[in-house]
């Protein structure tokens, strides 16, 4: 019978530089960082009656803020009330622009991140997320200002401190209405390197078959069983 070995839903490239981020999260982190559980985007995440009202946000924020280890009041939180039309499109890594649904910058010697409302809720946490990233990478001086890879390391963060189900699941976004359809894309990374990331990120903690998978849209989730039947041919 004819069998053929596991193939790496990413380019060779993208793998090494997903494999070689992950492994300098763990130095940089700590395995603690690495083993906290995977937050899902359950009810249970949002304040009670969420609406995405200003006071929502901030609730949801403070979350996050405890997620990824960032201090409550180092940072300021700002709005945006313009809506989107179409969030943007997706970055190759050599890019040096920024998240088009939110933005993380120093003002007056204060840390600001500003936030576009009228996102769905876990776009939302995934904008935050990201920006919160910039924090504790930029904002912490663990990398250069300048690193061309800086957007997409952020983006890898997430999935690193357990926020990538939110940050996978915002990557790609299919909608339909009476208007007809629309995609719209957030964030540095595809669908397929999210997929890999979450497979190795699930790697090195030891899971095979990570129940957090199933919160995960159908592309990241079908790239991460691949992903992970990959690892498991080459180790």
């Amino acid at each position: 019978m004819w069998w053929s070995k596991p193939k790496c839903p990413v380019r060779a490239e993208e793998q090494l530089w997903i494999e070689e981020s992950l492994d300098w999260f763990v130095s940089e982190f700590g395995e603690d960082a690495l083993l906290r559980p995977v937050v899902v985007p359950e009810a249970s995440f949002f304040p009670a009656g969420y609406a995405g009202s200003e006071d929502d946000i901030r609730a949801v924020f403070a979350s996050v803020c405890a997620r990824l280890e960032v201090p409550p009041g180092r940072v300021l939180l700002e709005f945006e009330s313009e809506e989107i039309e179409d969030l943007l499109e997706f970055v190759p890594m050599s890019h040096a622009g920024r998240d088009a649904a939110g933005h993380w910058q120093v003002r007056d010697g204060s840390t600001v991140v500003t936030i576009q409302l009228a996102q769905e809720p876990v776009a939302m946490v995934a904008t935050i997320a990201h920006e919160l990233g910039h924090e504790r990478l930029l904002g912490e001086t663990r990398i250069d200002p300048d690193r061309r890879d800086g957007e997409p390391l952020t983006d890898l963060f997430t999935v690193f401190f357990g926020m990538g189900i939110f940050t996978a699941n915002a990557a790609f976004e299919f909608r339909q209405s009476h208007q007809g359809y629309r995609t719209s894309r957030l964030g540095y990374l595809t669908e397929a390197m999210y997929g890999y990331a979450l497979a190795r990120y699930a790697w090195l903690r030891g899971e095979t078959t990570p129940a957090w998978a199933a919160h995960l849209d159908t592309n990241p989730r079908t790239y991460l069983k691949e992903g992970l039947k990959f690892l498991h041919a080459s180790n």
